[in-house]
C-alpha cells in the first residue's frame, strides 16, 4: 500500500476506523494461519499510522483476545499489541486491562520463545502505561487541581481523583501487588496465573523507571506504603527464619526454605525502594536495612550473604543516601542505629568470613591451586591473608559504581554456587565507596563552608559574624560528627583486619587510603578519638608485629574496650598477625626498652610508613595530639632502619655502632633516601601550619623526646635522636614566627642536655645552641637590635644550659658564644649581660678545658668589645673576670684573668668621661623608676656615684682575688689591687675613697689576717716532683704570711701617700686605729715575717721611712690635692665626740708644729698635719705590741711554738725613739714603766739555734746584738730627752737606773724566758731546734758603763738621791762580785769592781753630805756586804788560772781594801757605827787568810793572796791603833777584832802541833802546812805594827794574848817542815822587844 495518505485522509479514516478494521477482524477469524498473518500486519500498518480509534482497538483486542485463547500467532499477537499501545492513546481500562493480560496469558505458554517475548512486552506494556500518566503530568502541568476529597481506606473510592492515564497505571500497579502477593487482581480480569518473580522484576522496574509518579501522587504513594512494603516485609520472612545447617526435622513445623530467585529480587526492589522512596518510607526502610543487616550473618547461606552483600554495596555508593539513614535513624533518640549497624555488619561479615572457613570451600584453607602449593612463593593474584585463611580478590566493579553479579541474575533458579572471595571482594569494595563517598561529600561541604565563611570574614571582618556563620551551618556538622562516630569504629575494625591480611600492594595502597582519609576528615571534625584510632592502626602496620610500643598500646587498648555488638555478635579490633606471607625488606634493631634481637620490616611496613608520612605531611595541620603517635612511629621506623641525624638535623642513612645492626635489602636501599627526603619535607612543611597545630607537632616531638630520654637512662645504648633532630628541623624552618615555639622547644632541650646518656645530650646541646646561632643570624622584622625582647628571648636558654652540669655541654655552650661573639658580637646590645653570665658561670668542678673555653670567650670580650657594650655591662664584666681568678683548676687563667682586670681598669681610666655621662644617664632613668614603684635604689656601693662604683666593684674583686687559696693568685692579685688604686685612685670621688678605706681595704685586712691565722702549718709537699717549693714557703701559714706582708704594706702604703686626702674623710681617726690595730694583729702573729713587715708598716705610716712627696714646695703640695693654700679646714667635717676636731685653720697647726721642739718638717707637708691623738694612738699600739710580743709564755715550754724574731725586736724597739718624738711633752712616768717592761721583756727572748750563728756574735767577742744596741739607743734618747727637758721630767732618772741595772743583772743571771729552758749558747747544737739564750754579758757591761756614766751626770739630783739610786747601784753590783770567778764572764766583775769604785768615788760624799738626811741608812749595810761578798768569794779560780793572772786580781781586791782605808775610814765620824763594825770585822777577816784547799806546791805562796792579807791586817792594824778612833765603840770594835785574831792563830798553832805529833812519818796536808805559815805571816805582821803604834792606843789586853803566843810558837819547832821553819823564824824574832824586866811588863799588864 504505497498511497502516501494526506491527513483529512487519516482523520476520516480514523472515525471511521470500526469499519475498516472489521474486515481484517473478520480474517483473524478465520484461524486460518496465512490470513491471520496477513491481517494482522494491515492492523499493523492502520495502528502505526494511528487512524484506529478507541472502538476500533478495543474491537481489536477482543479478537487478538480469541486468536491468543486459540494460540494462533502468538508472537504476531504480541507484536499487534504492543503497535497498538505503543503508537496511540486511545486504549484505555478495561481494554487497556485487557489486553496486559492477554500478555501476561502469553507469558505462561508452554513455548519458551513466547514466553520470552510475552515478558519483554508486558515489561513494555507495562512501561507504556506508566509513560503515558507521565505525559499526562506534563500537559496538566500548569492546571490547578482541585484538592481530592480525603481519601478513606479503601483504594477504590480514592481512584476517582485521577485522571485516566493515571487511573490506568494505578490499577496496573496495584494488581501487580495483588498478583505477587498471590491475591486475586481487581483490574486486570481473566488472569491465570502469575509468578512471583515476574510480578516482582515488574514492581521492581516500575519502582525503578517512575519514581516520580510515586512521589508526586498520594494515592500511588499510599499504594507503596500499605501495599508494597508489607508485601515485601512478608516475603522476606522465609529468609529472616532460616538458619544454615538447622534441619527441618527438629521443628515442630517446617520453615519455608529461603529461595533464591524471589530472594534476590525481593532485594532488588528494597534497593529500588530505598534509593527512590526514602523520604516516604522511614519506617519500612528502618525494616528493610536492618534485614539487610541480617542477611549478611554468618547463618545464613551463602548466596543469600552474596547478594545481601551486593544490595549493601549498593547503597555505599550513595554517600547522601547514608547521610539521610545517619539523619533519620541514628541521630534519633529511641531509633535503631541503622548506618552504625550497617558499617559494622559489613566489618562483622568481613571478620567472619576470615574467622568461619567458607561452608564447602576447603580450598580457603589450603592454597589454592595457582599459588603452587603452600611452598610460599608469591603469587600473582591479589589476596587477603589471614591466621591460614586464605580468600582471593577478585575485580568485582570499577569504584565509585556498585555492579552486582548475582543480583542481575534473574534466570537462575536454583542458587549459584559462590566462587570464592566474591563477597569478600564485594565487602572490601563497598567498604572503600564507603569511605570514599562520606569523605569526599563531607570535605566538598566543609570546604565549602569554609570558602563562606572566609568571604563573610572578609566582608564583615569582625569576629561576631563568624561565629554566626559557624553557628549556621552547625546543624550541618553535627551530622557529619554523627556519620563518622557511628562508623568509624566498623571501619576500623574493618580496615585494620584487611591490612594485615592484604597481601596485594594495590588493595594495601587502597586500604591505606581509607585509613588515611578518614583519619583527616575526624581531624578536620575534630573528632579526636577516631582520628587516633586510624592513625593508630595505620602505625602500627608499619612497624614490625607485636612491635612493643606504649604510645600504641595504650591507644589500642582504649579502643579495644569499645567493643560493640551487632545483634549479639561481638566485633573485636583484630590485632594484626604475625604470620604474613609478607616480603622481608629490612632487619634491625628495635628501639625499646627491652633488648628484643632484631626485628624485620616487610614492604608493606615501608608501604605504611609512606602512608604515614604522606598523612603527616599533607594532613599536618589536623593531626593534633596524634602527631604524638605519628612521630613515635617514625621514630621507630628510623630507627630500625638505622637513619642517623646529622647537620641541621635531617636523617641520613648510617650505621648504629652496636647489635647484630640492620640490614637492608637493594629494594629498600633506594627507598631510604626518599623516605629521608619525605621526612625533611614533612618537618620543612612546618612551616605552613598553622600556630596551634604547630604546637601539636612540637608538643608530640618533646613527649617523644622524653620518652627517647626515659629509655636512654641507666644504659649506655644509642639513644634515638629523631625527635631531636625534628625539633632542631622545626625549629630552624619556622624562624619567622620563633617567638611563638621557643619556649616549649628549648625548655625540653635544655632537658634533653642535662640527660645522663652522652650520645643524647650532645644532641640536644648540638640543637639548643644550633637554633640559638640561628635565630641570632635570622633576618627578623623588626631586627633583633630593635626588638630587644625577642633578642633576650633567643638567648635565654645559653644562659639556661649553664645549670648543666655536663662539661660536654658547657664546652658546646662556650664554643657556641664564642662562635656568637665572633659573628654578632657588635650587636648584641642588651644581650651581653646574658652572655656575660654564661661567660661567667664557670665552677671549679668544670675542668680545666672548660674554663679554658671560657676564658678565651672572655678574653676576646675584653680585647675586642668592651666599647660596643652597654657601659652598665662593665660591671658584669669585672665579676666575670674576677670569678675566672678564682676558680682553683687552671692558675695560669687565675693570673691572667688578673692581667685582665688590670687591662680593664685602664680602659676604664682611658674612657673615664664617656663611661660616667652613660652610667649617670642610666642611673637618673633607674631613679626615676624606683622612685615611681617607691622603692630605693639597690645597688652595690650605692651612695658613691655610678663611675666610682665601677671602680670599687673592680676593687672589691681583686680584694677577693687578694684572699684566693692560691699564693700565687693573691700575690698578683694583692700587686695589682694597689698598683691600680696608686695609678687611678685620683679618679675617685673624695667620698668614695671612705668606702674605698673601709669596705675595700680594712674588708681586704680583716679577710687575710683570718685566713693568715687559721692557716694550715702543715708542710705542702713539693707539687708533683718538678715545681719545688723554698722552705719558707711550704706551708699554708707560711704563703698566707706573705699575703698578709703584702697586703699590709700596701694599705699602709696608701695610708702615707694619700694621708692628706684621707684626713679630710672625716673619720680619719677610726681608720687609723683600725689600720694601726691591723698592724699589731700583724706584729704579734705567730710569724716572724709577718710581723716584721707589720713594723715595717708601722714606720711607714709613722713616716719614720719618708715617702716621696708629691712636691718639694708646700704651696705645690697643696695645690696639688686641689686645696687652694688659703685657710682651709680639713678636719670641720669630722663629727662629734672625736678627738681629732680642731676648729683652727691649717696654717695656724702648722705654725704651731713648726714652733714644736722637734725637727718640724717645712709647713705645707702632710707630716705636718699629725695630730698628736694620732701619735698617741700609735704609742698604745706599740706598747700593746711590744707588751704582747715580749711577755714570756707562762704554760709548760713543750707546747711553745713561736717566739719573736730578733730583728723583729730590733725593728719593734728602733720604733720608739722616733714615736717618743712625737709624744715626750706627755711621756708620764706610766708611760715609762711601761716602756720598762718591753724592754726588759724583749732583750730576755732567747734565739733559735739555728738563727744563733747569723745574730750571735762568737762568744768571746764583746760585740752587742742589734736588739740591745736598740734598747741602750731608746734608753738614751730618754736620758737625753730627760736631760734638756723640764725640772719636772727628772724623777724618771731613778726609773732609767732602775731598767738598767736590771739589765746589769744579766750579767750574772740571764733572763728567764717563762719556764722556757735555754742552753748556753756555747753547747747549743746548731742542727737542733733549740732556744739559745743571748750572750748579755757584753750587753749588761754595756749597760753598766751607762749607769756609771749616768750617774756621774746625776748623782747630786734629788730624785736620784732619793730614790736611793746609789743603794741600788751597790745592790746590783754584789751579784756579780759576789759570784766573782764564778761569773759567766770574767770580764764582768772586773768591770763591776770599777765600776763599784768610780760610782763610790762620786757617790760616797754625797752620801756623807746627806747622811743626816737618812736617806743613805740603807745603802751601808749593802755596801758592807758587797764588800764582803767580793772580797771573800765563795767561787774558786779556774784551774786553768795563770800566777800572772793570780796577781792581777789580787791586786784588784788589794785596791778595794785601799778605797775602804782612804774613802771610808778616815771619815767613820760621818758613817754608822755598824757600818765601820762591818768593815773592821772585815778587815780582821782578809787579815787571816783561808786558802782554798786546790793549790800546788808551787803555786802555795802565790795563791795565799798574801799581799791582801797584809794589807787588811795594815788596815786593820791601822785603824785600830790610830788615834782617831772618835768613839770608844770604835775601838772597842778593832780591840776586840784583834783578840778574835789573836786567838784564832794560838787555836791554829795548838792543833798544828798536835796533829804533827800524831802523824808520825806522814806529812800533814798541804792546806794545814800552808794555814801555819799564813798564821805564823800574821803574827810577824802584828809585832811590826805594834812597834810602829804609840803604846798608849794599844789595849793591854792585847798585849798579854800577844805575849801567851809565845810558848805556842816554841812548841811548834819540832815541825818537820822547812816552809814552816822558815816562816816561824820570822815570828819568832820580833819577840826579843819584850825581852825586858818583869816589873815593867807586869805594871804594863795591870795598868
Amino acid at each position: 500500500m504505497s498511497v502516501s495518505f494526506q491527513l483529512p485522509l487519516c482523520n476520516s479514516l480514523k472515525e471511521n476506523s470500526s469499519e475498516v478494521v472489521q474486515p481484517f477482524l473478520m480474517g483473524c477469524g478465520t484461524k486460518e494461519p496465512k490470513i491471520t498473518q496477513l491481517c494482522l500486519a494491515a492492523i499493523q500498518r492502520l495502528m502505526s499510522h494511528e487512524v484506529v480509534s478507541e472502538a476500533a482497538a478495543g474491537n481489536i483486542i477482543n479478537m487478538l483476545w480469541q486468536l491468543m485463547e486459540n494460540g494462533l500467532e502468538e508472537l504476531k499477537l504480541l507484536q499487534t499489541v504492543l503497535v497498538l499501545l505503543t503508537t496511540n492513546t486511545v486504549v484505555h481500562d478495561e481494554v487497556l486491562s485487557k489486553a496486559i493480560v492477554l500478555c501476561f496469558r502469553l507469558h505462561f505458554t508452554k513455548d519458551n520463545i513466547t514466553n520470552n517475548t510475552a515478558a519483554a512486552t508486558v515489561r513494555q506494556v507495562v512501561t507504556v502505561v506508566f509513560e503515558r500518566m507521565v505525559a499526562e503530568d506534563e500537559r496538566f502541568k500548569g492546571i490547578v487541581e482541585q484538592p481530592p476529597p480525603v481519601q478513606g481506606n479503601t483504594n477504590r473510592r480514592s481512584v476517582s481523583t485521577l485522571r485516566p492515564s493515571a487511573k490506568d497505571a494505578y490499577m496496573l500497579f496495584q494488581d501487580l501487588c495483588q498478583l505477587v502477593n498471590a491475591d486475586a487482581p481487581y483490574w486486570l480480569v481473566g488472569m491465570t496465573e502469575m509468578t512471583r518473580t515476574f510480578g516482582l522484576e515488574l514492581l521492581e522496574s516500575v519502582l525503578n523507571d517512575f519514581p516520580g509518579v510515586f512521589l508526586q501522587h498520594q494515592e500511588f504513594s499510599f499504594l507503596l506504603k500499605e501495599r508494597v512494603c508489607p508485601l515485601v516485609i512478608k516475603l522476606f520472612s522465609p529468609n529472616i527464619k532460616f538458619r544454615q545447617g538447622s534441619s527441618s526435622a527438629a521443628s515442630p513445623a517446617p520453615v519455608e526454605k529461603p529461595y533464591f530467585p524471589i530472594c534476590m529480587r525481593l532485594l532488588r526492589v528494597v534497593s529500588v525502594l530505598i534509593k527512590h522512596f526514602y523520604s516516604l518510607l522511614v519506617t519500612e526502610c528502618e525494616i528493610f536495612l536492618s534485614l539487610l543487616v541480617k542477611f549478611l550473618d554468618g547463618e545464613k547461606p551463602q548466596w543469600l550473604r552474596a547478594v545481601a552483600v551486593e544490595s549493601v554495596h549498593r547503597l555505599c555508593v550513595q554517600p547522601h543516601l547514608l547521610r539521610s539513614f545517619c539523619q533519620s535513624y541514628d541521630m534519633k533518640q529511641h531509633s535503631t542505629k541503622v548506618f552504625r549497624d550497617i558499617v559494622n555488619a559489613l566489618g562483622s561479615f568481613i571478620q567472619s568470613l576470615f574467622i568461619v572457613p567458607n561452608t564447602g570451600n576447603t580450598a580457603a584453607v589450603s592454597a589454592p591451586a595457582g599459588t603452587g602449593g603452600i611452598s610460599g612463593n608469591l603469587t600473582t593474584q591479589a589476596a587477603f591473608e589471614y591466621r591460614g585463611t586464605w580468600i582471593p580478590l577478585m575485580t568485582v566493579s570499577v569504584q565509585g559504581s556498585a555492579k552486582a553479579t548475582y543480583l542481575e541474575m534473574l534466570d537462575k533458579v536454583e542458587p549459584p554456587s559462590i566462587p570464592e572471595g566474591y563477597a569478600m571482594s564485594v565487602a572490601f569494595s563497598a567498604l572503600l565507596d564507603l569511605v570514599r563517598g562520606i569523605t569526599t561529600m563531607i570535605e566538598r561541604e566543609l570546604a565549602v563552608e569554609e570558602e563562606a565563611a572566609a568571604e563573610f570574614r572578609e566582608w564583615n571582618n569582625s569576629s561576631i559574624n563568624s561565629i554566626i556563620v559557624c553557628i549556621s551551618v552547625s546543624g550541618a556538622h553535627l551530622v557529619w560528627e554523627e556519620m563518622v562516630s557511628a562508623c568509624w569504629c566498623g571501619l576500623l575494625a574493618a580496615l585494620s583486619l584487611l591490612l594485615d591480611a592484604s597481601t596485594d600492594e594495590t588493595a594495601t595502597e587502597n586500604i591505606l587510603k581509607a585509613e588515611l582519609t578518614m583519619a583527616s576528615l575526624c581531624g578536620r571534625l575534630g573528632l579526636v578519638t577516631p582520628r587516633d584510632a586510624f592513625i593508630t592502626a595505620i602505625c602500627k602496620a608499619s612497624l614490625p608485629p607485636h612491635y612493643a610500643l606504649t604510645v600504641l598500646s595504650s591507644n589500642a587498648a582504649n579502643l579495644s574496650s569499645k567493643a560493640y555488638s551487632i545483634q549479639g555478635q561481638s566485633v573485636q579490633i583484630i590485632s594484626p598477625s604475625s604470620e604474613s606471607h609478607q616480603q622481608v625488606v629490612a632487619v634491625g634493631q628495635p628501639l625499646t626498652a627491652q633488648p628484643q634481637g632484631t626485628v624485620v620490616l616487610t614492604a608493606k611496613n615501608i608501604q605504611c610508613m609512606r602512608t604515614l608520612l604522606n598523612l603527616a605531611h599533607c594532613h599536618g595541620a589536623v593531626l593534633g595530639t596524634s602527631w604524638q603517635l605519628v612521630l613515635a612511629t617514625l621514630q621507630h621506623l628510623v630507627w630500625i632502619l638505622g637513619l642517623k641525624p646529622g647537620v641541621g638535623g635531617a636523617l641520613k642513612p648510617g650505621r648504629a655502632v652496636e647489635g647484630p645492626s640492620t640490614v637492608l635489602t637493594t629494594a629498600v636501599m633506594t627507598d631510604l633516601p626518599v623516605i629521608s627526603n619525605i621526612l625533611s619535607r614533612l618537618f620543612e612543611s612546618s612551616q605552613y601550619l598553622d600556630d596551634v597545630s604547630l604546637h601539636h607537632l612540637i608538643n608530640a616531638l618533646c613527649s617523644l623526646s622524653l620518652e627517647a630520654m626515659e629509655m636512654a637512662y641507666g644504659n649506655n645504648k644509642e639513644p634515638s635522636l629523631f625527635a631531636v633532630a625534628k625539633l632542631l628541623e622545626t625549629g630552624l624552618v619556622n624562624m619567622d614566627r620563633i617567638e611563638i615555639l621557643w619556649r616549649p622547644l628549648t625548655g625540653h632541650l635544655l632537658e634533653v642536655c642535662q640527660h645522663p646518656n652522652s650520645r643524647m645530650r650532645e644532641w640536644g646541646a648540638e640543637a639548643l645552641t644550633a637554633l640559638i646561632k640561628a635565630g641570632l643570624a635570622y633576618k627578623h622584622d623588626p631586627p633583633l637590635a630593635q626588638n630587644q625582647r625577642l633578642q633576650l628571648l633567643l638567648l635565654n636558654p645559653l644562659k639556661e644550659l649553664s645549670n648543666v652540669l655536663h662539661a660536654d655541654i658547657r664546652q658546646k655552650q662556650l664554643e657556641s658564644v664564642l662562635q656568637i661573639l665572633q659573628s654578632q658580637g657588635d650587636s648584641l646590645g642588651p644581650g651581653w649581660p646574658l652572655v656575660l653570665g654564661v661567660i661567667g658561670a664557670i665552677r671549679n668542678d668544670q675542668g680545666e678545658s672548660l674554663i679554658r673555653t671560657a676564658f678565651q670567650c672572655l678574653q676576646l670580650v675584653v680585647t675586642d668589645f668592651l666599647p660596643t657594650m652597654p657601659c652598665t655591662c662593665l660591671q658584669i664584666v669585672v665579676d666575670v673576670a674576677g670569678s675566672f681568678g678564682l676558680q682553683n683548676q687552671e692558675l695560669n687563667i687565675s693570673l691572667t684573668s688578673i692581667g685582665l682586670l688590670w687591662n680593664i681598669s685602664d680602659y676604664f681610666f682611658q674612657r673615664g668621661e664617656v663611661i660616667t655621662q652613660e652610667l649617670e644617664r642610666e642611673e637618673e632613668a633607674l631613679q626615676k623608676q624606683a622612685q615611681e614603684k617607691g622603692e630605693t635604689l639597690n645597688r652595690p656601693f650605692h651612695p658613691a656615684p655610678p663611675f666610682d662604683c665601677l671602680w670599687l666593684c673592680l676593687y672589691a674583686k681583686l680584694g677577693e682575688l687578694c684572699v684566693d687559696p692560691r699564693p700565687a693568685v693573691r700575690k698578683s692579685a694583692g700587686q695589682t689591687l694597689f698598683s691600680t688604686i696608686a695609678a687611678h685612685g685620683t679618679l675617685l670621688q673624695q667620698p668614695t675613697w671612705h668606702i674605698v678605706v673601709w669596705k675595700v681595704l680594712f674588708h681586704l685586712l680583716d679577710c687575710v689576717r683570718t685566713s693568715s691565722t687559721t692557716a694550715d702549718k702543715e708542710k705542702i709537699e713539693s707539687g708533683g716532683g718538678n715545681i719545688l717549693i723554698h722552705h719558707s714557703r711550704d706551708t699554708a701559714e707560711k704563703q698566707w704570711a706573705e699575703t698578709w706582708v703584702l697586703t699590709l704594706a700596701g694599705v699602709a702604703r696608701i695610708f702615707n701617700t694619700r694621708r692628706y686626702l684621707l684626713q679630710q674623710l672625716g673619720d680619719f681617726f677610726e681608720a687609723w686605729e683600725v689600720l694601726l690595730n691591723h698592724i699589731q694583729s700583724a706584729a704579734l702573729s705567730k710569724n716572724n715575717e709577718v710581723s716584721l713587715a707589720a713594723l715595717k708598716s708601722f714606720q711607714e705610716i709613722l713616716q719614720i721611712v719618708t715617702p716621696v712627696k708629691d712636691s718639694d714646695k708646700a704651696g705645690d703640695a697643696l695645690a696639688a690635692m686641689g686645696v687652694p693654700p688659703v685657710l682651709i679646714d680639713p678636719l670641720s667635717a669630722s663629727g662629734p665626740g672625736r678627738p681629732l676636731v680642731r676648729s683652727d685653720s691649717l696654717v695656724e697647726r702648722l705654725t704651731r708644729y713648726n714652733g714644736a721642739e722637734m725637727q718640724a718638717p717645712p709647713p705645707g707637708e702632710e707630716s705636718a698635719l699629725e695630730d698628736s691623738a694620732l701619735w698617741w694612738s700609735a704609742w698604745n699600739t706599740w706598747y700593746r705590741t711590744g707588751t704582747d710580743s715580749t711577755r714570756p709564755p707562762s704554760g709548760p715550754t713543750e707546747k711553745l711554738s713561736f717566739i719573736p724574731s730578733q730583728p723583729f725586736l730590733t725593728a719593734l724597739i728602733q720604733i720608739f725613739p722616733a714615736l717618743y718624738q712625737h709624744i715626750k711633752a706627755n711621756f708620764s712616768m706610766e708611760d715609762l714603766k711601761k716602756l720598762g717592761v718591753i724592754l726588759h721583756g724583749a732583750v730576755s727572748v732567747p734565739i733559735s739555734s739555728d738563727a744563733s750563728p747569723f745574730i750571735l756574735p762568737s762568744y768571746t767577742e764583746a760585740v752587742l746584738t742589734s736588739l740591745q744596741e736598740a734598747v741602750l739607743t731608746a734608753l738614751d734618747v730618754l736620758q737625753k730627752a730627760i736631760c734638756v727637758g723640764p725640772e719636772n721630767l727628772q724623777v724618771m732618772y731613778p726609773a732609767i737606773f732602775e731598767q738598767l741595772l736590771l739589765f746589769v743583772e744579766f750579767s750574772c743571771k740571764p733572763p728567764q724566758y717563762g719556764r722556757m729552758e735555754t742552753k748556753h749558747v756555747a753547747n747549743a747544737k746548731y742542727n737542733q731546734a733549740e732556744w739559745v739564750a743571748l750572750n748579755y754579758v757584753p750587753f749588761a757591761e754595756r749597760s753598766l758603763e751607762v749607769v756609771v756614766d749616768l750617774y756621774h751626770k746625776t748623782a747630786c739630783h734629788k730624785a736620784v738621791i732619793n730614790e736611793k739610786v746609789l743603794q741600788n747601784i751597790i745592790k746590783t753590783l754584789r751579784m756579780p762580785l759576789g759570784l766573782k770567778y764564778a761569773c759567766p764572764s770574767e770580764s764582768t766583775w772586773k768591770l763591776a769592781v770599777s765600776s763599784l769604785l768610780k760610782v763610790l768615788s762620786i757617790g760616797l760624799p754625797v752620801a756623807r753630805q746627806h747622811a743626816s738626811s737618812g736617806r743613805f741608812d740603807t745603802m751601808w749595810p749593802e755596801l758592807a756586804n758587797a764588800f764582803e761578798d767580793f772580797l771573800f768569794t765563795k767561787s774558786t779560780p779556774p784551774d786553768n788560772l795563770s800566777i800572772q793572772e793570780f796577781q792581777k786580781n789580787e791586786a784588784i781586791d788589794v785596791e778595794v781594801v785601799q778605797l775602804i782605808s782612804t774613802e771610808i775610814l778616815p771619815f767613820a765620824n760621818f758613817i754608822p757605827k755598824d757600818f765601820v763594825g762591818q768593815i773592821m770585822a772585815m778587815l780582821n777577816k782578809g787579815s787571816i787568810h783561808s786558802q782554798s784547799p786546790s793549790f800546788t806546791e808551787a803555786e802555795i805562796d802565790v795563791r795565799m793572796r798574801e799581799e791582801f792579807s797584809k794589807v787588811c791586817f795594815e788596815t786593820l792594824l791601822q785603824f785600830s791603833f790610830s788615834n782617831k778612833v772618835s768613839t770608844p765603840q770604835e775601838g772597842y770594835i778593832s780591840r776586840m777584832a784583834l783578840s778574835v785574831l789573836l786567838k784564832r792563830s794560838q787555836d791554829v798553832l795548838r792543833r798544828y802541833v798536835e796533829d804533827e805529833r800524831l802523824s808520825g812519818r806522814c806529812p800533814l796536808p798541804r792546806q794545814q802546812v800552808t794555814e801555819i805559815i799564813f798564821v805564823l805571816k800574821a803574827i810577824s805582821t802584828l809585832m811590826d805594827s805594834l812597834k810602829k803604834t804609840q803604846p798608849e792606843n794599844v789595849d793591854g789586853n792585847t798585849w798579854a794574848q800577844v805575849i801567851a803566843l809565845y810558848p805556842t810558837l816554841v812548841e811548834c819547832i819540832t815541825c818537820s817542815s822547812s816552809e814552816v821553819s822558815s816562816a816561824l823564824k820570822e815570828a819568832l824574832g820580833p819577840f826579843k822587844d819584850f825581852m825586858q824586866p818583869p816589873v815593867s811588863r807586869v805594871q804594863n799588864g795591870e795598868s
